[in-house]
């Protein structure tokens, strides 16, 4: 198993199939986008399978999450998928994206064993999704949440991420437009991952923030931490059920105590932590012909160094090097 000196044991795997997107993001990357990874750099779709093989057989992960940049744009996404579902014990699946080729995949990912997806939308404002994302794709996101809901890939959960000035307002509109579409409304408090390092604590719309907007219009009931366990969502019913709202507050309410996940980059680095500064390298060890046995050795040393917390409150922290895209959400 994969556990660190503070006894949290990962079973949480969050896999980055490339660091390129779609879109560019005020919040994640530069309108002119990024240097991204060369095709040698990043891990074949072999690779990632055995990398994933080894984490659900020999490590004890029992759940893949699939994130980027955006792992639509992966052309071997369906058959990575088809490939890990085949797994004894089949983990279950999920899939972090920014909505644009679901109309096209969702069937397709559904039927190779994906179990659910995370769709990111921080508006329902076509202009606003324009300013924020600088592109006009807003429709297409739409389309891709309905395609997915239709083909089964539930519970379909919205990531939002409130920016002051755009979108700071939306709050309850979003939520009613959750509700009535049966998708679960998950906020996300800006985190210091862009690639501009421009975040700033004092100008983030916190989680006390959203829920104080959500009061306005309806009643929330905090679930107990017992249903929460080691989610990264806070999570509320919505004005007695059975429809639920969250939040991760992973600046003003940490909750790293319970942190049970793993990170593989597409260029094959662990990562112990979302805001970690240091990664080890499984790419150079799958490259050297190293058994399984010896890859897993190496990923449980990394686990056992996991720090006990983010550090996002300590004056000297630093942002990783490395921004959202190139890590995997």
């Amino acid at each position: 198993m994969l556990i660190d000196t503070y006894g949290r044991v990962a079973t949480d795997l969050r896999v980055s199939l490339t660091d390129k997107c779609n879109l560019r993001c005020t919040y994640c990357m530069p309108e002119e986008g990024l240097q991204w990874l060369s095709k040698t750099e990043l891990l074949s779709d072999d690779e990632i399978v055995r990398l994933i093989r080894i984490a659900v057989t020999d490590l004890g992960i029992r759940e893949v999450r699939f994130t980027g940049g955006e792992p639509l744009l992966r052309p071997g996404l369906v058959s990575i998928v088809e490939q890990c579902a085949a797994l004894e014990p089949r983990p279950r699946m999920s899939l972090t994206t920014n909505g644009i080729g679901l109309k096209r995949t969702a069937a397709a990912l559904k039927a190779a064993g994906l179990d659910r997806v995370n769709v990111s939308l921080d508006t329902l404002r076509p202009d606003v999704f324009k300013t924020l994302t600088r592109r006009d794709r807003h429709q297409d996101v739409l389309d891709g949440l309905a395609a997915a809901r239709d083909a089964g890939l539930t519970p379909v959960k919205v990531n939002t991420v409130l920016m002051p000035g755009l979108n700071d307002d939306e709050a309850p509109e979003l939520l009613a437009w959750a509700v009535a579409h049966a998708y679960e409304l998950r906020f996300i408090e800006q985190m210091p991952l862009d690639a501009q390092h421009g975040w700033k604590r004092d100008g983030m719309i916190t989680a006390g923030d959203i829920l104080a907007s959500l009061r306005t219009r309806f009643t929330l009931t905090a679930e107990g931490d017992e249903e929460r366990g080691s989610a990264p969502a806070e999570r509320w019913t919505v004005d007695g059920g059975p429809h639920r709202v969250g939040v991760i507050a992973s600046v003003t309410r940490p909750f790293c105590g319970a942190c049970d996940r793993t990170r593989l980059t597409a260029d094959g680095q662990i990562r112990t932590c979302l805001f970690a500064r240091e990664e080890t390298d499984l790419r150079a060890a799958l490259r050297s012909t190293a058994p399984d046995e010896e890859i897993a050795r190496i990923w449980k040393l990394a686990m056992w160094g996991k720090k006990a917390g983010s550090g996002l409150d300590d004056p000297a922290f630093l942002q990783p090097d490395r921004p959202m895209s190139a890590i995997g959400g």
